[in-house]
């Protein structure tokens, strides 16, 4: 079963097409990668998906549920994590997370509940100006999960962390369908990270959508077009410079 599914998703801004003709397909209870290059369209997608920009043509339907006639039910539903998450410096972790309770009119017991998830629970009295960014990345995590939302969007969420910080914030990803039965679609640049924790991966480029399916229907396929299947990083770089180059040729 997919709880997020496109149709035809196009969007695009005066004469240039930032995601053309998407049809996505993101199982249940998976941790999805949702890769590409620079200008791919992977961050036009996400803010579709928010309701941040709305599609010029195609639909988008989350959990069962349609856009745009659904849109604030949908909203209900997702969690989100955008790099650099903003806080209140003078506040502690705890005292940030509870102005999200409020908002969203969830019990007090809540807070704790999500500090405990994302090993933040010694440190919840701490102002937040104080984080490493390793905690900061965890608050906002715990920011986007304390709804307990069925499916989370993540944003480059090891942006900028130290090796020991992404190995962190990577465990707990992959552990989220799990141990807080919701599904993950996550968007990052490390393609090492997505090749640990992804079920299955989107490939993004010039708007297209390349390839969809698991890890190892990617090498299958890579191995077909003659691509290295080593790691996910020399078969990403390789699909995306071929397609490059079958555009250079089609202009």
């Amino acid at each position: 079963m997919n709880i997020i599914e496109t149709k035809h998703l196009t969007k695009s801004y005066s004469g240039f097409t930032a995601v053309s003709d998407v049809n996505l397909h993101i199982p249940k209870g998976s941790v999805y990668g949702f890769l590409g290059p620079n200008g791919a369209g992977k961050s036009t997608t996400m803010k579709m998906f928010l309701g941040l920009t709305k599609p010029t043509s195609g639909t988008f339907a989350i959990d069962g549920k349609e856009f745009p006639q659904d849109r604030m039910e949908i909203l209900r539903k997702v969690g989100s994590f955008i790099e650099a998450p903003a806080f209140y410096g003078n506040l502690s972790g705890e005292e940030n997370l509870d102005i999200i309770r409020r908002i969203l009119g969830l019990p007090k017991s809540s807070v704790a509940e999500v500090l405990e998830l994302v090993g933040l629970s010694q440190f919840r009295k701490r102002p937040a100006k104080k984080y490493s960014l390793g905690m900061k990345q965890r608050l906002g995590l715990a920011g986007a999960l304390i709804g307990k939302p069925p499916i989370l969007m993540l944003d480059e969420p090891t942006n900028g962390l130290d090796p020991v910080g992404i190995h962190e914030i990577r465990d707990l990803i992959r552990s989220l369908p799990k141990t807080f039965d919701c599904t993950v679609f996550v968007s990052s640049h490390l393609l090492s990270e997505i090749e640990l924790m992804a079920d299955s991966i989107g490939i993004l480029n010039h708007g297209h959508l390349l390839f969809e399916g698991t890890l190892s229907a990617l090498k299958s396929a890579a191995e077909e077009k003659g691509c290295p299947t080593d790691n996910l990083e020399d078969t990403f770089l390789a699909l995306i410079d071929a397609d490059n180059q079958q555009r250079g040729a089609l202009r």
